[in-house]
């Protein structure tokens, strides 16, 4: 005889079956994440070489300033030796578990926001297909910018010109304070005086780099994620407004080797080496790679 059909015990072994197969998922799932996890902490920490430029200008070489000529052959050398340059976004992301980094990566950083690393910077990381970080300091574009632009030896980048590097898909900006880029019996860059209490040094470094923030908001639409410490002046009392203020990167002065890791926490304090006009090439190039 035939067993007769039942509606009820069927929908019950469907309901069944549905949470045998809901338990197999989220057991899968959380292996899945168990050993993603576990090759993360397995994986090697990433060197990454950090190169500081300020202003590119003539051949009138200094500490800090380098020729054109220069910058080329640091490009073409890092590139003959196989590295390739990284975006800040791409470490953030590294850092979340999210993409790979190459084998030999470099980031370039330029200081200050001069109009000539509009002119002369920009071209060659095409030509090299490179990328960089420029750092602007706010009064430097609103002011002194505004008043004088346009002069590669000694102007400022405005709005305009910032919203250029921007557009062409090369430059990722760092908010190197709004008017905190001074030495002076006040105060030593953006750290906190001896005459300052916690609370009042937080309010006025909060107040500083917020308004940079809203001037690139303003003016270009972005809020950088990159915060450069002026002469490399850092105070402990600093980092727990620069994550209030959605930093995920902080760059320093101090010259040391940057081991990228998983952990986004790797990323605040990340050391860089000045490029001086006064080294060649092959010298700096030592420094920083071996």
């Amino acid at each position: 005889m035939y067993r007769t059909y039942s509606v009820s015990r069927f929908l019950w072994l469907l309901l069944a079956d549905a949470f045998v197969f809901s338990i197999c998922m989220v057991f899968f799932f959380v292996g899945k994440c168990f050993l993603s996890s576990a090759d993360s902490q397995n994986e090697e920490p990433v060197r990454l070489p950090v190169i500081m430029y300020h202003s590119i200008y003539g051949d009138n070489r200094s500490q800090y300033v380098v020729t054109p000529e220069q910058v080329e052959n640091d490009l073409c050398w890092l590139r003959n030796n196989g590295y390739e340059s990284v975006t800040a976004q791409e470490v953030i992301e590294y850092t979340k578990g999210r993409g790979t980094l190459p084998l030999k990566p470099v980031m370039i950083t330029l200081d200050d926001g001069y109009y000539n690393n509009l002119k002369y910077m920009l071209p060659l990381l095409e030509k090299y297909d490179m990328t960089a970080v420029i750092s602007v300091v706010g009064t430097y574009t609103d002011n002194d910018a505004a008043c004088d632009p346009n002069v590669p030896s000694y102007s400022y980048l405005t709005w305009d010109d910032i919203m250029l590097l921007v557009g062409s898909g090369r430059v990722e900006l760092g908010n190197h304070t709004y008017s905190m880029h001074s030495l002076n019996a006040e105060r030593t860059g953006c750290r906190k005086r001896s005459d300052e209490t916690e609370d009042e040094y937080r309010k006025a470094f909060n107040e500083d780099i917020s308004k940079l923030q809203d001037e690139f908001k303003k003016n270009i639409g972005i809020s950088p994620v990159v915060f450069t410490y002026p002469f490399g002046a850092v105070s402990r009392e600093s980092l727990p407004v620069i994550r209030e203020n959605g930093f995920l990167m902080t760059l320093t002065c101090r010259e040391k080797e940057n081991y990228i890791t998983r952990d986004p926490d790797c990323l605040y304090g990340i050391g860089r080496f000045n490029r001086s006009g006064l080294t060649s090439t092959e010298e700096y190039m030592r420094k920083i790679t071996e």
